[in-house]
């Protein structure tokens, strides 16, 4: 007997945390059928037929392009996919370069007001965008950039957030790295993008993805500017399908679709990189 229950007690410790794993990975599956269900939804009411959009069913009965070639030409996507896809690339490319030049700065020298100069772009983060709106579209209507990529492009070409991202990352890096590399002769310029950058792949990284998803579904600023569709974002594209009268919500899902497909596209061949580099980026 006491063999026996000798013998059971360490199976029934080994049995216990395996009953708890099953149950966080339990958890884990239905958060994530609940966050995909939306996702799910969007595609299969892009194919149903009008008469069958309120149908609650999960496969729909009848399929159909309807949806798509109604939405295709009721604005036009291509010219707007594309104007998104410029603003996001040109703004999240120069926000990263200035990101870069600023928190290198702050983060290798001390000067005489350094600190209260990294305050005011870190209260310039928290100054709500509707605050400088007006001022913005003023100064853009003076240079007659409405309706313009530049107009939506000039705005946003710095970002607070991007600066005090790379800072706090930039403070961690090794001193020694730095100094040695100044010892051998290495200029400041050289030190930046020979040393420093390759070694912050990570952050960088990681920052960039989250400047080009803000710039992607930026929509106010957009929407105060352009007054035409052929020069305006995607964003506003699918909020010509709302109308107090009646909502197009099959062309308005497939036009959803159409525009996340460039994102979807971008994590799908990422995947691994977009996961390593906010990892690493939650490590440092």
């Amino acid at each position: 007997m006491m063999a026996s229950a000798s013998a059971a007690t360490p199976r029934s410790r080994g049995l216990a945390p395996r009953l708890g794993s099953i149950g966080k990975h339990a958890v884990l599956i239905a958060l994530c059928l609940f966050a995909l269900f939306p996702i799910y939804w969007m595609i299969i009411s892009s194919f149903r037929p009008e008469a069958d959009m309120y149908s609650a069913d999960l496969f729909p009965k009848f399929w159909t392009l309807d949806n798509y070639v109604k939405a295709w030409k009721a604005i036009p996507i291509g010219h707007m996919l594309g104007n998104t896809l410029l603003m996001a690339i040109a703004q999240s490319v120069s926000q990263l370069l200035t990101g870069l030049l600023a928190a290198y700065a702050f983060a290798r020298w001390t000067f005489r007001g350094s600190k209260l100069l990294y305050l005011l772009f870190a209260l310039t983060w928290l100054v709500p965008f509707q605050v400088t709106m007006i001022p913005n579209y003023v100064l853009i209507s003076e240079w007659n950039w409405r309706n313009s990529l530049a107009g939506l492009i000039v705005p946003n070409l710095a970002s607070a957030f991007a600066v005090m991202t790379l800072s706090q990352s930039f403070h961690a890096f090794p001193k020694a790295l730095i100094e040695a590399a100044r010892l051998d002769g290495a200029s400041n310029w050289s030190i930046l993008w020979r040393i420093v950058v390759p070694n912050m792949r990570a952050p960088i990284s990681s920052l960039g993805i989250l400047l080009f998803i803000s710039s992607w579904n930026e929509y106010f600023w957009p929407l105060l500017l352009t007054n035409k569709l052929q020069n305006s974002v995607i964003q506003i594209g699918l909020q010509m399908f709302m109308s107090s009268d009646a909502n197009a919500w099959g062309p308005l899902m497939a036009a959803a679709i159409l525009s996340s497909l460039p994102i979807l596209i971008v994590y799908a061949v990422l995947q691994r990189q977009i996961i390593d580099s906010f990892v690493k980026m939650g490590l440092r």
